[in-house]
């Protein structure tokens, strides 16, 4: 399936909240052992220490074999391993910063909301060299429109160098379990701090820029109700598909992958009720593509976890929202919320 197995996912993410939202689409009751990982209310910051989060980053020399069969230290590099089991996560120069996970991901967010964590999933991807930490609020937000929605502060690192250390605002939309831009009119508010010696978080200045997650409810609320205004028609539907996924005039692989796009994307918007009760309108479009992109199209090289919470961090997600609105409003012919 992927290099995560589902034993992977059972044993490696903390799922919170599960009263509020249900289990996440990698549970298996046969997998969970002694120790669920699935909490009704939200995951104990002590657990997430000790079951996630219970080893250290360590920085090792780098030997090569020489021609006499010796060991010669590689200058200037380091590699980065885990304390509990020698898993080598990444090599780098030595100027990279490990960022330890309990420091930044659990340490740095409680300070930088000033309150209690309310941890609503955590978890440890690749071997552990990707981990992130979701702080949501206790509640579900529902719109007058019948969007149920978990605003919430997202922090992510990496010992492989692929992420740097990210704080970043996103929602989580309840009936289909997808992470959906912030507030839909701009990109999502976020902080990186490289992996460099004296980084540090300013909290001053992050709490300026994300504007923390209580504010959040509201702007993607006056999204989703601007969006569900918008009508758009059976006609205006096709031709965003035309727009968005085009079908090229040659027979062939091209081809096929597009009319099962086209197909999956209509049965969504027609039958699905993860869209089609906002079928006809801008939010259902919306949420046409972010669904199909989050659980149906095909994910290579990834399991579908990591592919999604890698975009969610990196700004995917962002940009898959901005742009599925710049075709639609292309096609309307009219500015869109998320149209900047």
């Amino acid at each position: 399936m992927s290099r995560e197995s589902l034993e992977w996912l059972n044993a490696n993410t903390l799922i919170g909240f599960t009263g509020k939202r249900g289990t996440a689409w990698h549970y298996r009751a046969s997998m969970q052992g002694e120790e669920p990982n699935h909490y009704v209310g939200p995951i104990p910051v002590d657990d997430v220490k000790r079951r996630l989060f219970g080893w250290q980053a360590l920085s090792r020399p780098i030997y090569v074999e020489d021609p006499r069969g010796g060991l010669a230290q590689v200058p200037d590099r380091q590699a980065i391993l885990r304390s509990d089991n020698g898993h080598v996560m990444g090599i780098f120069s030595d100027g990279y910063e490990p960022h330890p996970y309990v420091e930044w991901l659990i340490n740095n967010v409680s300070r930088l909301l000033d309150a209690d964590l309310s941890i609503g999933s955590a978890g440890l991807l690749r071997g552990g060299a990707v981990a992130w930490v979701s702080v949501e609020v206790p509640d579900n937000v529902v719109t007058p429109e019948g969007v149920e929605f978990r605003p919430h502060l997202f922090a992510a690192t990496s010992f492989d160098g692929s992420l740097a250390t990210t704080f970043k605002r996103a929602v989580t939309n309840i009936v289909c379990d997808n992470t959906m831009a912030a507030g839909l009119a701009e990109r999502g508010q976020q902080v990186k701090i490289k992996h460099s010696r004296h980084s540090k978080l300013r909290l001053a200045e992050a709490r300026d820029a994300l504007n923390i997650v209580y504010a959040l409810a509201d702007e993607f609320s006056a999204a989703v109700r601007d969006l569900c205004r918008v009508e758009v028609t059976g006609r205006q539907w096709l031709k965003f598909l035309d727009a968005h996924t085009p079908m090229p005039d040659q027979r062939g692989r091209s081809r096929t992958m597009a009319e099962n796009k086209r197909d999956t994307l209509t049965k969504l918007w027609s039958h699905d009720l993860r869209v089609a009760p906002w079928r006809g309108t801008a939010w259902g479009v919306v949420q046409a593509i972010n669904t199909f992109t989050h659980h149906e199209q095909n994910v290579r090289g990834a399991v579908r976890a990591e592919r999604n919470m890698l975009r969610a961090v990196t700004g995917g997600i962002d940009e898959l929202d901005q742009g599925t609105l710049r075709i639609l409003s292309s096609v309307l012919d009219r500015p869109l919320v998320a149209v900047v």
